[in-house]
């Protein structure tokens, strides 16, 4: 492959070439509070297994340990080692613990993540850390994430002590992020004028549910969608609904989902940059052998700051759609594929600096061009040179 005249590179004191936008070279600006003395393995390099065993399918320490002494000959002559011996499980157990600091793993994530293309739809969602759990202790510890729908990788991630919420950490994910021509999209949780506000003042859009924790704002655009039943002697009376309807089919489901949108309320409801209010039902059927078993319906009510103009009610319905991508795209590939809830991890950071880990594997692996995670740790386990290039030297592979 020719080497891009655009893409700058370096060479590490072992001899190892990469790009300086790349994630070893993010890697190599950690701070080590480690003394030099009894040091075998720089930080770069342990972290660099990390990486790489996580994108070859291990998860655990136990695992990542057991696979580089497994791919011990390989490692030690692409990371160029002096060293023929691989770390003890408990080495990165430790060094996550109490020597990467959570704030410059964020930190690096989100730089990286933010490289490159970016989408139209940043989704807003926090998830909770199961695998930090103490025994005896039914509160776990979460992570708020602001998640890029279209390109699949976390922008930003911020952790949610146990003294806070959501709400008020929300602003500071977001603050992280460029999110001018952007639009948000998150649960009622975030249905706050403050947050909306600030994305306002950042030059971007959002689009919010609204519930019961917006109790004046909820009943009134639940009594401008309610079903008119006109007085004797009263016309019917004049609105401004727009709709439109979308209908998907597959797996043995059928679901329809509806809008309605409106702009009767923007003038009366207080809330900054209202351009719209929508209401969203959806209705799912689900069929076997040609015979439907089991329906559900449900109806929500929102906000947004769209205007008819920019927006119609389709490409609404298809902005709130999307919000659930961080769901399906973001924590079920971080709970199942690579097993995040299941690792136990309870001392110090641990958990929270492996769930920025976890954003960034994901990431990188959208970056290679794969859209099935399992199935990429599968190809990088079996081309192993590929994923230290992807780490490296990314550019190569484009």
């Amino acid at each position: 492959m020719q080497y891009s005249r655009e893409i700058e590179r370096e060479i590490s004191e072992n001899g190892i070439e990469f790009d300086l936008g790349s994630v070893y070279a993010r890697l190599s600006k950690l701070t080590d509070i480690r003394k030099a003395k009894g040091k075998r393995y720089s930080l770069t390099t342990i972290l660099m297994i990390i990486m790489m065993a996580k994108l070859c399918g291990e998860d655990t320490a136990m695992e990542i340990a057991d696979w580089a002494k497994n791919r011990q000959a390989e490692l030690v002559e692409i990371l160029c080692l002096r060293r023929a011996t691989m770390p003890n499980h408990n080495t990165y157990r430790r060094l996550l613990a109490f020597v990467v600091y959570q704030e410059e793993i964020e930190r690096l994530v989100g730089e990286h993540n933010q490289q490159g293309v970016h989408g139209e739809i940043y989704a807003l969602d926090g998830k909770a850390l199961r695998g930090v759990r103490k025994k005896d202790d039914p509160i776990s510890e979460y992570v708020l994430s602001v998640y890029d729908v279209q390109q699949g990788k976390v922008m930003s991630q911020v952790a949610v002590g146990r003294k806070e919420n959501e709400i008020s950490k929300a602003h500071e994910a977001l603050q992280l992020v460029n999110i001018s021509g952007k639009v948000l999209t998150g649960d009622a949780m975030h249905t706050q004028k403050r947050l909306s506000t600030q994305i306002l003042e950042g030059l971007g859009d959002f689009v919010f549910p609204v519930k019961e924790n917006q109790e004046k704002l909820y009943k009134s655009i639940q009594s401008l969608f309610a079903p008119e039943y006109p007085k004797p002697g009263f016309g019917k009376i004049q609105t401004d609904f727009q709709s439109a309807q979308k209908v998907n089919k597959g797996h043995g489901r059928l679901e329809v989902r509806t809008i309605q949108t409106s702009e009767m309320l923007n003038a009366y409801s207080g809330w900054p940059g209202l351009a719209q209010v929508y209401r969203l039902a959806r209705e799912i059927q689900w069929w076997r052998a040609g015979k439907c078993y089991r329906t559900s319906s449900e109806v929500e009510f929102g906000i947004t700051s769209l205007s008819r103009k920019t927006t119609s009610p389709l490409q609404l319905l298809e902005i709130r759609r999307a919000h659930w991508r961080i769901e399906t795209g973001l924590h079920y590939r971080r709970d199942v594929t690579l097993k995040e809830d299941a690792t136990r991890m309870t001392v110090g950071n641990t958990g929270i600096i492996m769930a920025s880990i976890n954003n960034l594997v994901l990431a990188l692996i959208r970056q290679a061009k794969f859209y099935n995670t399992a199935q990429a740790r599968r190809w990088f386990a079996a081309k192993l040179t590929r994923a230290f290039t992807l780490l490296t030297t990314p550019s190569l592979l484009l």
